[in-house]
């Protein structure tokens, strides 16, 4: 049972790592600069320019791009029934953004740290 747990987990750590490598930081990064999501959260997405603007560095990338995609939902009126958030700004930046966009923001912003990284 010990080695079978063992395989499982194993298996369980490989997968996720491709699918960590599927984001590519440095894209990520870019796209961030590019949007100048720093205006608003921070040039390290802990210190927003408001409070009530979330803390963004090590946010769980499935979360961030979770929100981001419901952000664009939100921006093409999808009806309060989907998974949507509406907010003009984030909705406008949003839209700009591909899945493989926001893939990569989202596992840059995951990197960083911050108050919400996992501390190993």
């Amino acid at each position: 049972m010990k080695h079978l747990t063992l395989a499982l987990t194993g298996a369980l750590l490989l997968g996720s790592a491709s699918l960590v490598q599927a984001a590519d930081l440095a894209a990520g990064k870019a796209v961030w600069e590019k949007l100048n999501c720093a205006s608003c959260h921070g040039a390290d997405a802990v210190k927003s320019v408001d409070p009530s603007y979330p803390i963004l560095a090590g946010q769980h990338a499935d979360f961030l791009v979770q929100a981001l995609t419901a952000y664009q939902r939100g921006a093409n009126g999808a009806p309060a029934t989907a998974n949507v958030r509406k907010n003009a700004i984030m909705g406008t930046f949003a839209k700009q953004l591909s899945r493989q966009d926001i893939q990569n923001v989202s596992a840059w912003l995951a990197a960083q740290p911050g108050p919400l990284s996992v501390r190993r």
